[in-house]
């Protein structure tokens, strides 16, 4: 009898050690997982971006690309103006699209000290103007819209009132003594403006920019600036913030490897569109047919 208990006490107490052991494995396992998950992510990088067809592209882009590389990526939506105070205050680690020489010129002056404005451009080809439908024939410049106040009710639709274009506008207004009141409202609701205004055959004019998918969709023009206050040929720079390419050496390398022509960012611009629910899966599918120049940048 006394051996029989013996015996049992023993089972008993083996099968307690080999439980205990078994959940020290899992929790070693699950604790070594857990370290495993936490080298693999990277951080978190901030990048800011603006409801602009090719803003909200690259900016897609750029989340696919460093959460593929084990980085979190947070969009923040933000007007150009916060943008750049976020940028220059730390609090924003990158602004994608800043328009040289003319259009941003305001905010490179006022923060070219306190963030890290890039060299090189990433898109070259850039154009920015005030724009009517094609079928306005009589209207081909500037200098023709006070002649032609009343068909336009003295108003040019704009879009986010702190964006430098928006501040380009202005000053082309006063250079020109235009008699004109530069309406702000959203860049969605400038659109729809000029699909509406083209889809009636009324007239509109507009400050809009190339790249921009509005072109493939409605025919319009930009006018003549004969006094180039909007330049000629603008240029899409990069920039972060400060100490941001000793934080994140590799990203600060491949966002200066960046490089889009106009066919690139069309299809990119396209694809984002596409799936406008969901812009992150159009940037994905642009990488998989892509991979080529992806390769290039992430060097």
């Amino acid at each position: 009898m006394n051996i029989k208990r013996t015996s049992l006490f023993a089972l008993i107490a083996t099968i307690f050690l080999v439980l205990a052991a078994c959940g020290s494995s899992s929790s070693d396992a699950e604790s070594d997982e857990d370290t495993n998950g936490s080298e693999e992510n990277k951080g978190t990088i901030t990048i800011g971006q603006i409801n602009w067809p090719e803003n909200i592209a690259v900016t897609n882009l750029w989340k696919a690309l460093l959460e593929d590389e084990g980085y979190t990526v947070d969009l923040k939506l933000l007007e150009m103006g916060p943008q750049m105070a976020a940028l220059g205050a730390g609090e924003l680690d990158i602004a994608p699209e800043i328009w040289l020489p003319v259009q941003d010129k305001s905010y490179y002056e006022e923060f070219k000290d306190q963030a890290n404005f890039f060299e090189e451009p990433w898109y070259e080809n850039g154009r920015v103007g005030l724009a009517v439908p094609t079928y306005m024939k009589d209207i081909n410049s500037i200098e023709d819209l006070n002649a032609n106040k009343d068909k336009f009710n003295g108003e040019i639709i704009g879009f986010e009132s702190g964006a430098g274009t928006m501040i380009v506008a202005q000053e082309v207004i006063d250079e020109y003594g235009l008699d004109y009141n530069l309406s702000a409202s959203s860049t969605a609701a400038m659109i729809s403006s000029i699909r509406l205004a083209v889809e009636d055959e009324e007239p509109i004019v507009a400050p809009l920019w190339k790249p921009h998918y509005i072109f493939s969709e409605v025919d319009l023009k930009f006018l003549d600036d004969p006094k180039k206050t909007f330049g000629e040929v603008e240029k899409i720079y990069m920039a972060t913030r400060d100490g941001f390419d000793s934080d994140h050496e590799d990203v600060s390398k491949w966002l200066m490897n960046f490089k889009l022509n106009d066919e690139q960012l069309g299809d990119l611009m396209i694809q984002t569109k596409e799936n406008e629910d969901n812009p992150l899966k159009g940037a994905e599918k642009w990488v998989e047919e892509n991979q080529d120049v992806v390769d290039e940048w992430m060097k």
